[in-house]
């Protein structure tokens, strides 16, 4: 489940329309895989530098796509989990993450 104090943020008009606007410039692709010459669909705007109580109120950290990368599911997951030292996290359907 999304962190409490990022719930609001990421239901806002601003994370919606910088969400769209980002994934729409990256052509809907997963931006991992295309490194690896792979064609799959960008499905997560993750943020590179994690959102933190701290941090969730700087436009800079949360709207600023040189923050943000698009991802499958997939890579998102293992983003996460190569951030979080191996610490197991699922997907949501709605794109929220759920510590197993």
């Amino acid at each position: 489940m999304a962190k409490d104090f990022s719930r609001q943020f990421y239901s806002s008009k601003a994370w919606q329309s910088c969400r769209n606007e980002y994934a729409s410039r990256h052509g809907w692709l997963c931006e991992d895989c295309l490194k690896r010459g792979i064609y799959k669909p960008g499905k997560e705007v993750h943020h590179v530098e994690e959102l933190t109580p701290l941090n969730i109120n700087r436009p800079e950290v949360t709207l600023s796509f040189d923050n943000l990368v698009l991802l499958c599911k997939e890579c998102h997951k293992a983003r996460h989990d190569k951030r979080n030292n191996g610490r197991r996290y699922l997907i949501g359907d709605d794109g929220e993450i759920i510590i197993e």
